[in-house]
């Protein structure tokens, strides 16, 4: 396990936490409440507001307020506390000395881009697969949240101080590449002049025909084939669709023979290098493409049955293996190796997970679509059949994002070809403004996705609002033209005005913020705080002067807002947002 190194904040409400304690220990001695502050949504009610008393009234039988005037009398003097107040029904309202934010500036400024950053993780390797689409298409609006989600939750979860692998599983192995390979030659096939009646349900994007054109150019007629025989036993796709499809793919593999495996691999490679660009482009990278065939080609799929076989939830029927699932609270059983032989998507997503914690992961996040969530207990239940801890395994549910234009709900099939893709949505709101958007709501929460207000230069985008609180400041910075290492001498005691003191406050909590994104694995918590901390800045821009204040307050205040900036810096770099100097 990698080191890590210890992370010291200025953090007022540990030191807090600490003064209760040793208050409680003459209250109430044998008191094992766990301490918990809060902090208050008006300012006139203190910094940090607490409950002991209320907690403690329940216990002892005694009046909250009393109980909490003997806390605040017995509480320690301290360079920290200004002043403590009881509110309402026994509340202990918490009022700090300016001297409590003021060091934060200059520690922001020392530390850079690892402010923020802390050992919660303990180093713990982790794995986050997320998007993991199938390459049958480029990748739509919908795949652009789980993106943007797993790569901003990986971003917190790494300065948090966890190891993290990202990883990307690559559905290579089944149904649907075999429809996209069947989809592609019989547009090939339209080229060399044998035509088949092309399939409701096949995919039809123009990105097919872009396939067929390729490998025309690149091999003629190599692979044509008569269409009488393409269409030899298959049945009326009005009668049966999916049988319809499925005997012309039987027939494309049986007339191809070893020249099926070009097209499949061309189709593959086509779609998967695609989607590799366009996630690369929007900031969006992976330590490990996992294929689905080397479960397949190296018997962990086999290996997988057999161990939930020996463990007693495996039995076979009509000559097919079925997993017990009904055991682990399923509603039904499931079949993992059909009677053909064949295994089922299920076997090999077994053998995947088991296979993710053999390679040494000690907790694994999965980021599936909403519509998976019948999906989990599942999974859960073959781990813990396998004989595996299956709490070990997470999945974060991400509802597709909404599109709207001109007021028009976009359709999105990738089979029809009538979808918005991710790269037109980029081209038309930009790359920071479609990271940020789409991690603006809780992942499992639905999200209408404003292009108006995305594309907008004004304070309602959020996007906008917090980048330009940073232009502002390197607009400040830049005029100054000073070497802003020097500023950590600056006296920050004279920072003392209230917009001040709320935007010292506002930087306290970043690492705090961190910490509760990655708990909570909700990076929407970053977006909010940013905004906050951008709101902290307008208000002290309009409120202070800068270059014309007395020297040694301008070097404090200039001191307050480089930290900002690097704060805005750090907490935009987690949501893959950039930090523009000019705007």
């Amino acid at each position: 396990m990698p080191a890590i190194t210890t992370v010291s904040y200025l953090d007022p409400k540990s030191q807090l936490v600490a003064l209760i304690e040793q208050a409680l220990r003459q209250v109430a001695a044998d008191s094992m409440l766990l301490i918990e502050l809060e902090r208050p949504k008006q300012a006139s009610h203190g910094d940090f507001a607490c409950n002991v008393a209320m907690q403690l009234g329940k216990a002892m039988k005694r009046n909250p307020r009393e109980l909490a005037q003997a806390v605040i009398s017995a509480l320690p003097a301290s360079d920290l506390l200004e002043k403590a107040e009881i509110a309402g029904p026994g509340f202990i309202n918490l009022f700090l000395k300016p001297a409590a934010w003021q060091g934060v500036a200059a520690q922001v400024l020392a530390r850079g881009a690892a402010y923020g950053g802390g050992s919660v993780g303990q180093g713990e390797k982790v794995q986050i697969e997320f998007v993991s689409a199938n390459p049958t298409g480029p990748l739509h609006v919908g795949h652009g949240r789980g993106a943007a989600f797993g790569a901003s939750l990986a971003n917190v979860l790494k300065l948090a101080g966890y190891d993290v692998q990202r990883e990307y599983y690559v559905n290579d192995a089944g149904r649907q590449m075999d429809i996209l390979a069947l989809s592609t030659w019989l547009r090939y096939l339209a080229l060399c002049g044998e035509f088949v009646p092309f399939p409701g349900n096949a995919y039809q994007g123009d990105y097919v025909g872009a396939m067929a054109d390729s490998i025309y150019a690149l091999h003629g007629e190599r692979y044509k084939r008569a269409a009488t025989e393409a269409m030899v036993g298959v049945p009326v796709a009005g009668e049966d669709a999916e049988g319809h499809l499925d005997a012309l793919i039987a027939n494309a593999k049986r007339l191809l023979g070893p020249d099926y495996a070009y097209i499949h691999g061309h189709a593959l490679e086509e779609q998967l290098g695609d989607t590799r660009n366009d996630l690369t482009e929007f900031g969006v990278t992976f330590d490990t493409w996992f294929s689905e065939k080397t479960l397949h080609e190296s018997g962990l799929i086999d290996r997988a049955v057999e161990q939930m076989k020996q463990h007693g939830h495996v039995y076979e029927q009509n000559g097919a293996l079925w997993f017990r699932s009904t055991a682990f609270g399923d509603e039904k059983d499931r079949v993992v190796r059909r009677e053909n032989g064949i295994y089922t998507y299920f076997a090999a997503d077994i053998a995947y997970h088991i296979n993710k914690f053999e390679r040494g992961f000690r907790r694994v996040l999965d980021v599936w679509g909403a519509d998976h969530h019948g999906y989990i207990p599942r999974v859960k239940g073959a781990l813990s059949a396998a004989g595996l801890d299956a709490d070990r395994l997470t999945v974060a549910l991400v509802q597709f994002a909404v599109l709207y234009r001109n007021g028009q709900k976009a359709s999105m099939s990738t089979r029809s070809g009538q979808y918005v893709t991710l790269r037109e949505l980029r081209g038309e709101v930009g790359n920071d403004a479609a990271r940020f958007f789409y991690v603006l709501r809780k992942s499992e929460q639905h999200l209408d996705f404003d292009l108006d207000l995305a594309k907008s230069q004004s304070n309602d985008n959020p996007v906008y609002y917090i980048q330009y609180a940073h232009a502002r400041i390197c607009s400040v910075l830049n005029s100054w033209g000073g070497v802003e290492r020097d500023l950590l001498d600056a006296d920050s005691s004279l920072l003392r005005e209230p917009q001040e003191l709320a935007l010292l406050k506002r930087l306290v909590e970043f690492p705090e913020t961190v910490n509760s994104a990655a708990r909570e694995l909700s990076p929407h918590v970053i977006a909010y705080y940013l905004k906050d901390l951008a709101a902290d800045l307008h208000g002290l821009y309009v409120a202070c002067r800068f270059l014309d204040a007395e020297e040694p307050l301008k070097q404090a205040r200039l001191l307050l807002i480089s930290a900002t900036r690097q704060v805005l810096r750090n907490g935009l770099s987690v949501l893959g947002v950039s930090a523009p100097e000019k705007m």
